[in-house]
């Protein structure tokens, strides 16, 4: 989803506008400190009435001042934010960690922007073949733009939860789960290709709540239990046929190069038939599965 993609009403993350909370704590134990002077001079002596009236004047906003100070100090852990609204309005996001504070009007909800790790459930899929499978997926994402995640999605905990889920059945039914036969991309043998369009995937996905994704991968890859015993013999079938396959090949070339440096070396004359019963020979040792026995010629192959 790009830039221009966006919703009409997706929101950005802008900086808010906060000040450091260990200043203001100064001047709330300023004036209290003032508060208690005042106090503690009209308890230890006989003040006029002009002096009461004063002090009355000076403790009342005081007071409130220390009321409204004291409600604008907040908390950011390591790793979380602020976000600041004023009357339903988004005010920006205080990243800076420590004592903070703002105007006690403003309305502050936290959010972690630390890493989040979920594993998903194991999900019955039909791969590209339409078989049966089960696969699970694990996913470390976080928070990158919290405007996005605390306004333009409900809950945005439960959105990545389903868009997981939905990526990881799409992912699933998009590729084999296994082909020997065409060497394509499958989900058993081509992890790092999938893995990568996986977490592609999931970034366009949850690009809307402002989460990205910093690492998946695939947890559980298995065919379903329905076809799983009839899977394996046919993995097993198509394994044999391969080892054959290698093992031929490899029987051709050695014979093919016997011919060759006999020929070459002129250890020995062979015209066709010789030839042909030296081939059969060679293949029976080369591809035979149990140790061949020598058998000494000690005459001719002609009668």
């Amino acid at each position: 989803m790009t830039e221009s993609h966006l919703p009409i009403n997706s929101s950005r993350e802008r900086a808010a506008s906060s000040m450091s909370g260990y200043l203001m704590l100064l001047v709330f134990l300023g004036v209290l400190a003032a508060i208690v002077f005042g106090v503690v001079t009209l308890a230890s002596g006989d003040p006029a009435p002009a002096t009461i009236l004063a002090f009355l004047a000076f403790i009342v906003p005081a007071v409130v001042c220390q009321i409204l100070i004291a409600s604008g100090f907040y908390m950011i852990q390591p790793n979380q934010a602020v976000a600041v609204t004023l009357f339903g309005s988004y005010r920006g996001t205080d990243r800076e960690a420590g004592l903070r504070w703002t105007w006690p009007w403003m309305a502050k909800r936290k959010i972690s922007v630390r890493a989040n790790n979920v594993v998903s459930e194991k999900l019955k899929v039909n791969d590209l073949r339409g078989n049966p499978i089960e696969i699970a997926t694990n996913v470390v994402w976080r928070v990158a733009d919290t405007a996005q995640a605390l306004y333009d999605v409900d809950d945005y905990k439960a959105f990545v939860e389903v868009q997981i889920e939905a990526a990881v059945r799409s992912i699933g039914s998009r590729y084999p789960y296994d082909d020997v036969e065409h060497a394509e991309i499958t989900l058993r043998g081509s992890h790092e290709e999938v893995n990568g369009e996986l977490r592609a995937e999931l970034i366009e996905r949850l690009r809307v709540a402002g989460i990205t994704v910093d690492e998946c991968g695939l947890t559980h890859l298995a065919y379903a239990p329905e076809i799983a015993g009839a899977m394996l013999r046919r993995q097993q079938a198509e394994a044999v046929i391969g080892a054959r396959r290698k093992l031929v090949e490899g029987a051709v070339s050695m014979v093919e190069m016997a011919l060759t440096q006999l020929s070459e070396k002129n250890v020995v004359e062979l015209d066709d038939e010789r030839r042909a019963a030296m081939v059969s020979n060679l293949m029976v040792v080369l591809c035979g599965e149990r140790d061949t026995q020598p058998v000494v010629n000690a005459g001719t192959l002609y009668p």
